[in-house]
Formats: structure tokens, sequence, C-alpha cells
């Protein structure tokens, strides 16, 4: 073999050998990326079985075993804890809570003060009133209080008719236009109907207070001895919304705008019968609430077909001030608004990054710390509840500002993998990072947008009971029936009461400004007649 053909061999083995390098690289990296797909997959699976049979409370059991260079935010020398302030005791009393994290039983007294109270005195009969020793008759000496029990009466349906008196003149009778006068007669909720302001307000208060849909509600009815199509009912509520309770909801709206802070969110929902759209597609339940500024709380729900910003930007038109929501980029459409974003959200996101079956008392993971840090800022803000605004954000930029810092410091250090619950945690947490900052700049601002989800939630009880909407106006009704009854429910308001007040006034009411400002949830007359404070 020649010197030529050595040569070409030796350069041979050598592209093989790279070949060979180059294919076994390529071989690791695939490996390597179905590894961690395999992971990626392994922890959505647990996420969704955590989801399904698992408890939806965030909330994990306190694991003692602390991290080398990781701040403990359950232990008692926290180093950002301000020593100054005197611990306070842990059976202190919170309104109706206990610091032990245990419920403080309500009293047979506070549970029952609203009730209206009606004694039955039980009487000695008359033959056994005399003195069985001489035969004296006997005086009242005082009454006791032997026990006390609950009588409910069921709900009782009436034939209730209006019966107008006419009067005629007799001396005029005879002649060719005689004096004839009619008594006046209050004005029908809706005309050539049985509905009254009582029945249409009971069907909302059961459908939207109590989640009862329609159809349960006939069978309630026909219960009662009256047999009412659900289609009937439906058209009650429509037609009494649209007609009697939207002039309201347009004044809260009114009201809303003009507010500091506002919560939103939005909820899926169904419309079948959607001009343009297929029944099984996606339309929205948008929420908007006051927020803690001071004033009587409003909440309003509003129906759109989609979810693009230019909703929130329409019916916030007007509004300058702080907007709480979630990291949906929509909200950005927002003019002269500063976005607060919401911890609690970012702490769900480390919350699904925690490995499902982790030991107890394995080193803490990054999901693990992620969680804790919003946590420890929940913490915080508990005990600055009772603050005035202006106290609560100096104690905000005392005692939060330092975890803060210690978290953004901590997400910077991280490098998820690509895909992972933790890669999405992380990714939110940078994202949202001035929003989720932004709630230093007004004490009256929330850590969280809690105050909208939970209205969100009154809506997805009822809707998973409905299940959907049939019409875009049976959508519209209920968007304005919803926004009274969890303002009246933030009110302090009597629900059913409220919604009848309003049914009773409107017909009269809704053509006069002044009128429909005095069925606001703050206004006296609402609280006098609505009021649970107040009812006896």
């Amino acid at each position: 073999m020649n010197q030529a053909e050595q040569t070409e061999i030796i350069t041979l083995l050598k592209e093989t050998n790279e070949y060979l390098k180059t294919q076994n690289e390529n071989q690791q990296k695939q490996i390597e990326h179905l590894t961690q797909t395999i992971i990626n997959l392994n922890e959505t699976i647990g996420q969704l079985k955590r989801k399904m049979f698992g408890t939806s409370s965030e909330k994990l059991k306190a694991n003692n075993k602390d991290m080398p260079g990781q701040v403990n935010f359950f232990n008692e020398a926290e180093v950002i804890a301000d020593s100054s302030l005197e611990e306070p005791s842990l059976e202190t009393v919170v309104e109706g809570y206990i610091r032990n994290g245990k419920k403080k039983k309500s009293t047979r007294e506070e549970i029952l003060k609203h009730l209206p109270v009606v004694e039955i005195l039980c009487s000695v009969p008359d033959e056994d009133r005399t003195c069985s020793y001489c035969a004296t008759g006997m005086t009242p000496l005082g009454k006791k209080l032997v026990r006390e029990e609950l009588r409910i009466t069921p709900a009782k349906v009436e034939r209730i008719q209006y019966i107008q008196e006419v009067l005629i003149c007799p001396r005029c009778k005879d002649d060719d236009e005689p004096v004839i006068i009619q008594a006046e007669t209050p004005s029908p909720l809706m005309k050539h109907s049985l509905a009254s302001p009582s029945t249409v307000a009971y069907v909302m208060y059961q459908k939207y207070a109590m989640a009862l849909p329609l159809y349960r509600q006939e069978q309630d009815w026909k219960q009662m001895g009256v047999r009412l199509p659900r289609a009937t009912l439906a058209n009650w509520v429509i037609r009494c919304s649209l007609d009697h309770m939207k002039p309201v909801y347009d004044r809260l709206h009114e009201h809303l705008v003009k507010r500091d802070i506002i919560h939103a969110d939005e909820v899926p929902c169904q419309v079948l019968k959607e001009e343009g759209k297929k029944a099984t597609s996606k339309s929205y339940m948008w929420i908007y609430t006051s927020g803690d500024d001071g004033l009587p709380a409003i909440a309003l729900y509003k129906y759109q077909p989609g979810r693009k910003g230019d909703y929130a930007k329409t019916f916030l038109s007007g509004f300058s001030g702080f907007i709480h929501c979630d990291g949906y980029s929509g909200y950005n459409k927002l003019e002269d608004v500063v976005r607060v974003g919401c911890f609690a959200h970012c702490r769900r996101y480390f919350f699904e990054a925690i490995p499902s079956g982790k030991s107890e008392t394995s080193a803490k993971t990054p999901g693990e710390i992620g969680y804790d840090y919003c946590n420890q800022l929940f913490l915080l803000e508990r005990q600055f509840k009772n603050l005035s605004a202006e106290k609560r954000k100096e104690a905000r930029l005392d005692q939060e500002v330092p975890v803060l810092k210690a978290f953004w410091n901590w997400i910077e250090t991280l490098n998820p993998t690509s895909g992972s619950r933790l890669a999405k945690a992380v990714t939110y947490a940078k994202n949202q990072r001035k929003n989720l900052d932004n709630y230093l700049l007004d004490g009256r601002c929330a850590l969280s947008n809690n105050t909208a989800e939970r209205k969100a939630k009154a809506y997805v009880i009822g809707r998973k009971n409905f299940l959907f909407h049939d019409t875009v106006k049976g959508a519209k009704a209920s968007s304005v029936i919803y926004s009274l009854v969890e303002t009246a429910k933030a009110n302090n308001l009597n629900v059913y009461q409220y919604l009848y007040t309003i049914l009773l006034y409107m017909p009269d009411y809704k053509n006069e400004s002044e009128g429909i400002e005095e069925l606001m949830p703050w206004s006296d007359m609402i609280q006098e007649r609505c009021s649970m404070e107040k009812q006896k």
C-alpha cells in the first residue's frame, strides 16, 4: 500500500469518526429532549390528576427543612420582620376569627339577631289558676323563656285581582256626556301578564342568587299549584331585566367608571342562538368590580361575544385609575390606567410547578420557594388589613419591598427547562413584573385580583347548573341581574327585597333620573327597606 492510499484511508477514517461523533451528539440531544418531554408530560399528567382528584386549595404542609441561602418564611426570626411591632396573641379574635386559624363559633344570638321574634305565651288554664292549698286565685309572678325554635312559612302563591271602582254623577248620567271617574290603579309590571314585582323578583332570586335554573323552578311552581312553563319564566326575566333593571345597571356603570380602582376578569360562556356563530362557540361574561376605596361596592357583569381588549376599552371609557387584572394582554388597550398584576395568579403558577408526590422532608424545589415568597406577601397583607391606606402603603414599602427584591433576585438565578411548569411560572413572573409591583403605588390597591375572581365564581356556579344561554337577549339579561344581585350582596342587602323594590318602583321611575338614583344600593330609601341590619 503506497503513501497516497494510506493517506486516503486515514482521511476516510477521520471523516467517519467525525460523522459518528456528530451522530452520537445528535442522539444525545434527542435523548435529552425526549427525556425532558417525558418529564414535562409527567408534570402535566400530575397537574391534571391534582385538578381532577386532589384538593383545589393552594396550601402545602409545612416543610421545616430549609434550603441553604433561602429565606425561611415561616421562621419566627424572619430577618425582614419589624422587631418593634408587638406580636399579636395567637388567640386574638379578629372579626369572628382566631389567629390560630380556627374560626370562632357564632353564638345563637348572633345567628338569629336579624329575625323577627314571635312570642307564644303558654298560659295556665282557668281551672288551674286557683291555689290547690287554700283555693285563692293565683296572681302573675312572672314569665320565663323555656325554649326557642325556628319556624318557616313556605312560599305561597295567591291570585291577586285589582278591582277598579267607577263612579258616575247621578244628576248628569242622563246627559249626552255623563260625568264618570275611575280610581287610579298601580302601574302593571308587564301589560297583559300575570307577572308581578314579587313573582319576578322571586324567579330572579332563585336563579341568580341561588343558582336554581328555570326548568327546576318550573317544577317548584307546579308544586305550589301553578303550571308556569319555563318559557314564560324566561320571558318575565328577560323583559323585566331589559325594561326595568337596565336603567339601574346603567347608573351603576356611571358610578363605577368614576372610581379610582377597578378589578376586572372574564369567564367563558355559551350562547346557542347567536348570529354568525356556532352554538358550540365560546363567548364571554366580563366582570368589573370596584376596589377597596372606602365607597359602596359595585359589581357589574357584561356579556360580550368575544375576549377582545376593545370590549374592556369600550366599557371602561372615561375611567382613569388602577385596573387590577390578570396577565391577559387585551387589557393593554386601556388608556390612562395603571395595570396592577395579581400575585394569586403568580403563586398559582409556582404551586403547579411543585412536583406531585414530593416528600415533605426533601429539599425545597424551586416551585416551593416561589410559592413561599408569594405566601409571605399574603401573610404580611393580612397583618396590614385594618390599616388606613396611607399606613398600609408605608408598611408595604417597609416590610414587603425586601421580600419582593429577594424574590426578583431569586427569579433571575433560575434557568428552567423550556416547556416545564417551572418555566411557565418564571416566564409569567418576568413578563408581569412591572404590573405585579404596581400595587405598591397606592395603599388602596390589592395584592391580588381575587375581588373580581370571587364575583366570577358566582356566575360560574350558576353556569354549572343552567349550562348555557339560549339567546343573546338572555345573556344580556343575565348580566344585568347578576350585577344587581352581587352588588346587593356586597352592600349587605337582602337580595330578594332589593330586586322586588326595583321592580316595584321602576315602572314609574325609569324615566326619572332622581328616581333611578333613589334605587342605588346605598340610598337612604334602599338602606331602610333592604338592609340586612335593619330587617327585623
